[in-house]
């Protein structure tokens, strides 16, 4: 069964539609009224001698074209809807930007989410236009901040709109990376985007909704899907953060963030020497998808009613002519 609400933006127009059976009864009525008239002339020869006899199937073209025209017309009015396909770059880059209370430590200057805000910033200035790029907010409760999109100017205003929250579910963070990979568009043959993502940390996971599975079993989810994770942390021994009246000394670990680059293919480097983030993408292949979506298709139903029109109006004109 059709979906009016879906398939058209106006459907109620389509109650014009009755008027075409309306038209057809018409005409029947019209053709039997005439031919109970022609039965009143006898003397066939005469009438025929007066008025030129005309092709029934070319009148019958005519009327049929016409009213074809006028509900392909009334279909444009009620705005159809159809489905396109439409290309789209599938190659995915997931930055994790972590966002928890170790990062406001102030032993990577001014603190370590600035300097994270800023080398994603520099990251995504550098980006080539056709990668697809998320952002995920790493916290106790990770979130997608920027589904897959090729705008680096919404990007750029979501990095600079992370704030701090409690928690630092890591392990859940990579998880919300592979998914927002999967989001991308898949090619013809099923198989799933490329993607990367770009982890920036200190590394230190102090919460998990998902008891049972560790950052480094979360890598391995990942590698499976062929997604490597380049890791990038932040911090000293000697970090500090102050909450409730008292100082906690917040070191990083390191040794998380190289193991989750090592499971997964991708590398790990600290805050210094994270200039080159290029080599990320380097080796990205880039592939174009397809995605269906609506898209409104009023001149291709017009289109339709013109060329109903013309055949009815060439079979009306051939009923005049006199052919030899």
């Amino acid at each position: 069964m059709i979906d009016l609400a879906n398939t058209f933006l106006n459907p109620e127009r389509l109650w014009w539609l009755l008027a075409i059976p309306v038209l057809v009864a018409a005409y029947v009525w019209a053709l039997r009224r005439k031919n109970r008239t022609g039965m009143r002339f006898t003397n066939t020869a005469v009438l025929a001698a007066v008025v030129p006899q005309q092709s029934a199937w070319r009148r019958h073209l005519a009327v049929a074209m016409a009213l074809l025209s006028l509900g392909a017309i009334i279909a444009a009015w009620a705005r159809p809807n159809g489905i396109e396909r439409v290309p789209r770059e599938r190659a995915t880059i997931v930055l994790i930007v972590d966002a928890s209370q170790s990062m406001n430590a102030t032993d990577v200057k001014p603190t370590r989410l600035q300097a994270a805000k800023d080398l994603s910033k520099k990251f995504v200035q550098s980006l080539p236009a056709k990668y697809n790029l998320a952002l995920v907010s790493l916290t106790g409760n990770p979130a997608v901040k920027l589904p897959p999109s090729l705008d680096r100017t919404v990007a750029l205003r979501a990095i600079d709109a992370l704030t701090v929250g409690d928690g630092t579910n890591l392990a859940g963070a990579l998880q919300v990376a592979g998914v927002a990979i999967d989001t991308a568009p898949r090619g013809d043959d099923g198989s799933p985007a490329p993607g990367a993502v770009v982890l920036l940390s200190d590394g230190v996971p102090t919460s998990s909704t998902s008891q049972s599975q560790s950052p480094l079993q979360a890598a391995e989810e990942l590698k499976k899907k062929n997604i490597p994770v380049f890791t990038i942390a932040y911090g000293t021994e000697n970090g500090s953060v102050d909450l409730d009246g008292r100082r906690w000394q917040v070191p990083p670990d390191p040794q998380t963030m190289s193991s989750i680059a090592k499971i997964t293919g991708g590398t790990f480097s600290t805050a210094e020497n994270a200039g080159e983030l290029d080599r990320v993408y380097g080796n990205l292949r880039s592939e174009v998808g397809y995605e269906e979506v609506k898209k409104e298709v009023t001149a291709l139903w017009a289109g339709y009613s013109l060329a109903f029109a013309v055949v009815a109006a060439l079979a009306a004109v051939s009923l005049g002519a006199r052919w030899p």
